[in-house]
């Protein structure tokens, strides 16, 4: 059996049987992996191991592999950023569900991308860590999450520009198929795109303006990954901000 220290972000979680469960996690080692948790409901020790299996939540471990197991497991976990606010507000434990099933339904490589998760263990830090812009966060984070995707804009934005969904573009002329985010939404993106994630409360949205852009963004992923349609989470988003 072969060790190895790793980080990674908890994405999904299953229960399975009566104390244990088995988590997919975005890993710098591996990409996404499947890990089986056993004794999560022992209170011995060292308390809860499901505390630490919130969705985003930041861990660091021992891992175990072998070609015997169909699922990793874990020697050792604790928890890999120490979270001050992001458990206990509501806001931002919504946006983290919303975050982690967006990156289950279309994360699937099971080899290491560090650019990608640098990003989603910054984004965890940045989430926890921000006073204003909770409301803005999950837009501010599709945004930035398409250059790690593969399909952030190809262009720079025009003064009144639309943004063509198929081509990745900022065009002056709307496109004759139609699909495409209305000049507001691509000035949207484009702040959004530029926007040091510390600053993102001084970019003003009203909740229409929020749920539009958020509806125009799940277009444009849906387009290049048609999984992002079974995203739930979004429901939630859009009573809560």
């Amino acid at each position: 059996m072969k060790s190895y220290k790793a980080r990674g972000i908890v994405l999904n979680t299953v229960k399975y049987g009566d104390s244990s469960m088995v988590a997919q996690l975005l890993t710098d080692v591996g990409g996404r992996r499947s890990y089986m948790v056993q004794g999560i409901r022992s209170s011995h020790g060292h308390g809860s191991k499901a505390a630490l299996f919130q969705p985003m939540f930041a861990v660091e471990f021992e891992g175990l592999e072998s070609s015997r197991m169909d699922m990793h497991r874990f020697r050792e976990v604790r928890s890999g950023i120490v979270l001050r606010s992001l458990p206990f507000d509501v806001r931002k434990s919504t946006v983290a569900l919303f975050m982690a099933e967006v990156l289950y339904r279309l994360v699937k490589e099971s080899e290491a991308n560090m650019p990608l998760f640098d990003f989603v263990w910054g984004s965890v830090e940045a989430l926890d860590s921000i006073e204003e812009g909770t409301a803005n966060f999950h837009l501010w984070f599709l945004a930035n999450l398409s250059r790690f995707l593969g399909f952030s804009p190809g262009n720079l934005y025009s003064e009144g520009a639309v943004f063509d969904i198929r081509e990745g573009t900022f065009t002056l002329l709307p496109p004759a198929h139609g699909q495409m985010m209305n000049s507001r939404n691509a000035e949207i993106f484009r702040d959004l795109l530029e926007c040091d994630v510390r600053f993102l409360g001084e970019i003003g949205l009203n909740r229409n303006q929020r749920v539009e852009f958020l509806d125009a963004m799940m277009e444009y992923y849906a387009y290049h990954l048609e999984s992002v349609r079974a995203v739930r989470s979004i429901k939630i988003l859009r009573e809560v901000f």
